[in-house]
Order: C-alpha cells, then sequence, then structure tokens
C-alpha cells in the first residue's frame, strides 16, 4: 500500500471514530476536504500516467444511457433486448471488456445505450478496470443501476464507488459561488440560516489553499456539498434501479426487494419481461421535452419537434441546428408554456419548456 493510500485510510478512519458535533464539526470538515483532496491527486496521477483515461465513447442521439452493475447481472442480455445490439452474453464474470453501444428508439427519442464492465467494490481506485468504466458514466445523461434479484445490496457498494469517484448521483450542484479575490481574506454570506458556521467553511477553504474570496451560498449545504463546489469536477448523472431475473425468483424475495427498491423497475431480461415498462421509465426519467421549430415567416413544423431534455436552453438548440448558429445569432422568438407572451423575444440562456414553439434568427 502506498504512503498517500496509508494516509488516506488513516483520516477514514479518524472521520469514523471522531462523533459528530458542533464542537468536531470543524475538524471533520477539514479532514473531509483533506481527503477529498487526496483523492483528486491521485486521480490526477493516474490520468497523467494514462491509467484511467478511460474508454473512447461519442455521445450520440439525444441521450446516453448507462448500464452499471456488478458482473454477471444480465446487462448485456438486457442491451441485447432493448435495442438489439449484439453485445457478448456468457454465465461469466467479465464476458463485457469494452463498451457496447446500443440505440433505443422510443417515443420519437433517440437514446444512446452503453454496456461497460461490471463494477466491483474498489472500482474507484482502478480495480477491475474501473476508471475506465467510470470516465464513461462520468459523461453519460443517465444511469441504469442494473441489480441481481439475489443480490439486491449491491446497489450501496455502486453508489459508494461512484460517490468516491466524484459521481453524484440523483443530485443538483449546490447553489454556492466561490469567488477568489487577491486579498480581504475569506467573506462569506448567504441568503439563508446555515447548519455549518464560518470557521468550519474558512477551514474547508484554507484546505485548497483558498485565503481571499469572496463565498455566496443560497442553500443549506453540509461540508460534502461545499466540497464539491469548491473543486469543481463533480458529475451530477440521474438514475433508476431496475432488478432482474425476476423470473428465477420465489414472491417473497421479490416482495423484500420491492420493500428495498419501492421505485425499481422489476424485470427478466432473459424472458423480456416489463421491458416496455422499463423503455417508458427511462423516456421519463430523462425528462425529454418537444421543442417546435418554426422558420421565419413560415408555419411551425408540428409533425417532428426536436427532442431534448430539461433544462436545455436555446443556445444548446443552436448548437444541435448548425455550429455557427450561436456565433450568428441575434435573438429567438418563443411561443408556448415558457413565453410571458406569443413570439417573445429571448436570447440563448432561456430555458425551454415542452411544447414550446421556437425561431431562431441569425445575422446574414
Amino acid at each position: 500500500m502506498s504512503s498517500i493510500q496509508e494516509q488516506i485510510q488513516e483520516i477514514e478512519d479518524e472521520i469514523r471514530k471522531t462523533q459528530y458535533n458542533k464542537a468536531t464539526s470543524h475538524h471533520i470538515g477539514r479532514l473531509k476536504a483533506k481527503l477529498a483532496r487526496m483523492r483528486d491527486e491521485i486521480e490526477k496521477k493516474a490520468s497523467a500516467k494514462g491509467g484511467g483515461e478511460g474508454y473512447s465513447v461519442r455521445k450520440s442521439g439525444d441521450g446516453t444511457v448507462t448500464l452499471v452493475g456488478f458482473p454477471s447481472v444480465g446487462k448485456s442480455t438486457l442491451l441485447n433486448k432493448v435495442t438489439g445490439a449484439n453485445s457478448e452474453v456468457g454465465a461469466y464474470a467479465f464476458t463485457t471488456l469494452t463498451v457496447v453501444p446500443g440505440v433505443l428508439e422510443h417515443k420519437g427519442a433517440t437514446i444512446q445505450f452503453l454496456d461497460v464492465p461490471g463494477l466491483v467494490k474498489g472500482a474507484a481506485s482502478g480495480r477491475g478496470r474501473g476508471k475506465e468504466v467510470i470516465s464513461v458514466i462520468r459523461n453519460s445523461d443517465m444511469v441504469i443501476f442494473l441489480l441481481d434479484v439475489f443480490q439486491p445490496k449491491h446497489y450501496e457498494v455502486l453508489m459508494d464507488e461512484l460517490y468516491e469517484a466524484g459521481i453524484r448521483i440523483d443530485q443538483i450542484p449546490p447553489d454556492v459561488v466561490v469567488k477568489k479575490r487577491d486579498r480581504g481574506g475569506v467573506e462569506i454570506n448567504s441568503t439563508i440560516d446555515l447548519d455549518l458556521d464560518d470557521e468550519t467553511i474558512k477551514a474547508v477553504l484554507d484546505e485548497y489553499k483558498i485565503h481571499n474570496a469572496h463565498v455566496l451560498i443560497r442553500e443549506n449545504i453540509n461540508v460534502d456539498q461545499l466540497i464539491d463546489a469548491v473543486l469543481k469536477n463533480r458529475s451530477y448523472v440521474r438514475s433508476l434501479i431496475v432488478v432482474n431475473k425476476v423470473d428465477l425468483a420465489y414472491p417473497e424475495l421479490i416482495k423484500e426487494c420491492r420493500e428495498m427498491y419501492p421505485g425499481a423497475i422489476y424485470i427478466s431480461a432473459h424472458e423480456g419481461t416489463n421491458i416496455d415498462t422499463l423503455k417508458d421509465s427511462i423516456y421519463n426519467r430523462l425528462g425529454f421535452i418537444r421543442v417546435y421549430m418554426k422558420p421565419q415567416g413560415q408555419p411551425a413544423d408540428m409533425e417532428e419537434p426536436m427532442i431534448v431534455m430539461s433544462g436545455t436552453n436555446i443556445g444548446d438548440i443552436c448548437d444541435r441546428l448548425h455550429r455557427d448558429f450561436r456565433r450568428k445569432f441575434r435573438y429567438a422568438q418563443v411561443w408556448g408554456p415558457s413565453a410571458k407572451h406569443p413570439g417573445q423575444r429571448l436570447g440563448m440562456e432561456h430555458m425551454l419548456e415542452d411544447e414550446d414553439i421556437l425561431t431562431v434568427i441569425i445575422q446574414k
């Protein structure tokens, strides 16, 4: 075990042994910040050496979904069933040794599916090609946690590995702005009451050698969220839990799983059970919206909407239309739910909503 890994283990042990209260919050905050910094250093060193560069996967379609699970949970079988891809299937671990893509066409959306090698405990540290797999997950719009009905607690291990790798599942970035400056110390302002005290916040910043900054906090965050805001290298990915092999399980076992994961989709990839329900759930979880394009001075095309994910702004649409549209953009007109009045003139930062009608005006 290397020296830095020994230090990480010591810090983790100290955090576990220290009882959290107001008197110890400052100390624990500093320890967590140091731990995150050391893990980040390991990640950078691994990338510099060529390890952990990740698989080369080009995103395509309207959304990208990565199948995540332990070896032999049925990811390849599910990919083949959902997309018609040809991923090798075998009743032994690590059948898939690289990324196998597939495409799901559903409700007008084109969804890219990626089957990656199974994750195992220690993946965040590189075990079982974990760093390569995690690099793919980081760039996904959603992960499907595929669980074996006989091993449902694997979910906790997978979540821990992704969290350690800087992937935040079903979270949004904390509403925190840290603006460095040349002098004046650390000034902290918040729009709400915080559980974190100023000394804890300053201790975290000090660990990253931030001694002069203006900090604006607009939500009640914890220490981990503060560290995420300082590092600015976290990936925020939505998820769906899918439990496989229900055709092999007794009803009592399925009932136990449902109590553990009430929002999960229960399928048999081998038998094709509940696959249509899964497709609908994937579409809904990705949060697709329909945007109808209207050329200037012409009727809108209401037959074939552009399918994009919620949170898409006009600038994103410009990028999809043509690489020059953002550079030549003058203004846009919007009719529909996101507009205050029909044909409202708006800029590229405006967020679109489902069934908006959009005209983009560019310089000639």
